[in-house]
């Protein structure tokens, strides 16, 4: 029975086809009969879905810094809390693409310079007012300006200007193509608020999305109650309730003991634990996301290349990948735009792990100690740390690493000390992950890398319309930042979690954790 479980959730996670699946059933000796209704069982998504219940969410870190404003989201946490609340203009399916959320439809103009949305008419606002252009207009110009606070608004800053054609009808002009826009507004920042919205309207945010705001309390928690008056079939259930939980081992007994019901970042070491547990799942979603290990580039040590190459060739990337991750992702090649992206550069040399090269590189360097923060934002990425520490010490290097709280990590350690750890998710596009964490002036530019020559491709990319001219521009920008860039990254990660057996109806979309955060809408609890 074991046997046929693990099949089933391999053939829910897309690791299995129907063919392989009904293969291994005939090989375990079950008739075709008995295989057919296990494979209908194994699709959550063919169920019918109930109404009802409450659903607790653990992730693995949250902290005083913790709002409900989505142009300063950080975290997976953050990005679930605003498919809660919130509805964006666009919105992802499984494969990536499109399909139309505040926006019934939109179209461009032959050279990407002008983007037309056509809005939902219909949406009220949880206290019953009307969703129209106004209100889409000002979350756009949210992102906008020198003065925007937004996290994402270096993906946006080619928009010069957002109109409002009619009640139901917005245009972003453009002042350089980028085809990519759409894609863009799916993403986790571009939530659409109410007109106007400002200062303590994020303490309790007035939205359209499938929750109304309960209870928010920055590090605490956040309760979500279903909205009645929801413009789609959603959601099935009463109430979601996101906190954090972040000892790894104590969030996945929480979700053994049915203390909650969504274990986000499973450590691989609890792989074993959950598949035994006869009331829980894992939940893996491949993906072009990465653990990093950020070392800035414009302060010691980072700022001499050699000691950041040394790093880099010290990576045991196979080990890594099949022994603390056990395989779930792929090799990775210190730059952020793995396989699963349509631009990846399979033509770029894999980087091997050398400690003769390595060794040298650190020689020239003249450094021989530094300290590494880290803390377990991803799991394992500890173990990933610890395993170059010990390669570093047998080339001279005393690497120290330095173990700091999942609380508040992203407010006071990332981007503040030369050596940490990142993770990141997916983006839909090379161009908007190289975007958001890359260019120069970029806000989340994570190891504050400037390089004049990246920025000038990143802006052609965006404007090339001939296929092999535009794979040659993302082909250079992989090789800069693999050769030149701060971050280490050794292996790109399936995103992996952990859900009761009774959660259903979990969308797979790659761009985040628990399926992209897409989930508060479509799942349910089969009682």
């Amino acid at each position: 029975m074991k046997d046929i479980k693990i099949f089933q959730q391999m053939f829910r996670d897309g690791r299995m086809t129907r063919r392989d699946f009904l293969s291994a059933m005939t090989a375990l000796g079950v008739t075709a009969t008995t295989a057919g209704g296990l494979l209908t069982s194994a699709n959550a998504l063919a169920e019918t879905p109930k109404k009802g219940g409450r659903l607790r969410f653990a992730w693995d870190q949250h902290g005083p810094a913790d709002t409900l404003d989505p142009a300063l989201n950080t975290a997976t946490i953050d990005y679930v809390r605003g498919r809660c609340y919130y509805n964006r203009l666009t919105q992802f399916n499984p494969d990536l693409s499109l399909r139309g959320d505040l926006a019934e439809e939109w179209s461009v103009n032959s050279n990407a310079t002008e983007f037309t949305f056509k809005l939902r008419k219909g949406v009220t606002f949880h206290d019953g007012a009307d969703f129209t252009a106004d209100d889409a207009l000002y979350a756009m110009n949210r992102h906008l300006g020198a003065d925007s606070i937004s996290k994402a608004s270096s993906l946006v800053s080619m928009v010069s200007e957002w109109k409002k054609i009619d009640k139901y009808t917005i245009k972003a002009i453009l002042s350089s193509p980028n085809a990519d826009l759409a894609s863009i507004l799916g993403t986790f920042h571009f939530n659409i608020v109410q007109n106007g919205a400002e200062g303590e309207y994020f303490q309790k945010p007035n939205a359209t999305g499938p929750f109304t705001v309960e209870e928010f309390v920055p590090g605490v928690r956040s309760v979500g109650k279903r909205n009645p008056n929801y413009f789609r079939d959603g959601p099935y259930l009463d109430e979601v309730e996101t906190f954090a939980i972040t000892d790894a081992v104590a969030r996945t007994n929480a979700l053994v003991a049915g203390d909650i019901q969504i274990c986000g970042n499973l450590d691989p070491k609890a792989i074993k634990q959950i598949e035994g547990n006869p009331g829980t799942d894992i939940f893996m979603v491949p993906s072009g996301g990465y653990p990093t290990i950020c070392v800035m580039r414009d302060r010691h040590p980072g700022d001499n290349l050699d000691f950041v190459l040394a790093l880099k060739y010290l990576q045991r990337r196979e080990k890594i990948l099949k022994g603390i991750f056990k395989g779930m992702g792929s090799m990775g090649n210190d730059h952020p735009i793995g396989s699963a992206y349509l631009k990846h550069c399979a033509d770029l040399p894999q980087r091997p792990f050398d400690p003769d090269k390595a060794k040298y590189h650190l020689k020239k360097s003249g450094i021989t100690e530094a300290e590494m923060s880290v803390a377990e934002i991803k799991g394992g990425i500890t173990d990933m740390c610890l395993l170059l520490q010990r390669e570093a010490s047998k080339i001279g290097l005393k690497l120290n690493v330095k173990r700091v709280p999942n609380d508040g990590y992203w407010g006071a350690v990332w981007m503040k000390t030369p050596i940490c750890v990142s993770s990141w998710n997916m983006r839909p596009t090379a161009n908007v992950m190289l975007t958001l964490a890359y260019k120069s002036d970029a806000p989340w530019n994570e190891v504050h890398w400037k390089n004049e020559r990246f920025d000038e491709l990143l802006l052609a990319s965006r404007a090339e319309a001939d296929p092999a001219k535009s794979q040659e521009l993302y082909c250079e920008m992989q090789k800069l930042v693999s050769d030149d860039g701060g971050n280490v990254i050794p292996l790109h990660a399936a995103y992996l979690d952990a859900i009761s057996s009774k959660v259903k109806g979990m969308p797979k979309v790659p761009l985040a954790a628990t399926g992209g955060g897409e989930w508060p809408e479509y799942a349910w609890i089969d009682s």
